[in-house]
């Protein structure tokens, strides 16, 4: 194996185990919470933790830095670091 194929393997092996805590504020509830996601999480699988901590959100967009998140974009192809916010906003 050459060395860059094996950095490139020990990227993606490690990003499996870091975890970043990111905030999710909802402004209709004026609530503000953290939850622990891995850079390879998709916005889906921020929505199905948010529903397991009890946080109806089927019916509500992502957005950070301005953009609505889609569905299948991960957390690190969105940019997202640790300690960052996202907020969590009724569809209109």
């Amino acid at each position: 194996m050459s060395l860059k194929n094996g950095k490139s393997k020990l990227r993606r092996i490690s990003s499996f185990w870091i975890k970043y805590e990111i905030l999710i504020h909802l402004p209709e509830d004026s609530q503000m919470f953290s939850v622990s996601v891995r850079p390879t999480d998709t916005i889906k699988d921020l929505r199905v933790l948010l529903v397991q901590q009890g946080v109806t959100s089927w019916k509500k967009h992502f957005f950070y830095n301005g953009r609505q998140l889609g569905e299948y974009e991960t957390i690190k192809n969105v940019n997202i670091k640790n300690g960052s916010v996202i907020l969590l906003h009724k569809s209109t």
